[in-house]
């Protein structure tokens, strides 16, 4: 499991940081925002019969987290193979 050349390395590992960058800010935005700033808003809403901005702060950022850990799994099997790094 190496890299080709060092090049390859660069990329990989500035695709992967940048993925996760953007996995955080979702993240964040998730559970930060939805939870914290916008729950005012948010509790005008109800979803399964609960305020929305509550279900956020209590459910809905551990699901989004659950989901992104889903999303990294998939989108770094694919760059693995697309690197040549996979472990099949």
């Amino acid at each position: 499991m190496a890299f080709r050349n060092e090049e390859d390395k660069k990329a990989y590992w500035s695709e992967n940081l940048a993925l996760l960058a953007k996995l955080l800010v979702v993240w964040f935005i998730v559970s930060f925002g939805a939870g914290i700033i916008f729950v005012d808003i948010l509790n005008e809403i109800q979803f399964f019969g609960f305020k929305l901005g509550f279900w956020f702060a209590q459910q809905g950022s551990i699901y989004v987290f659950v989901a992104l850990i889903f999303v990294y799994m998939a989108k770094m099997n694919a760059m693995d193979k697309r690197y040549g790094v996979d472990e099949e």
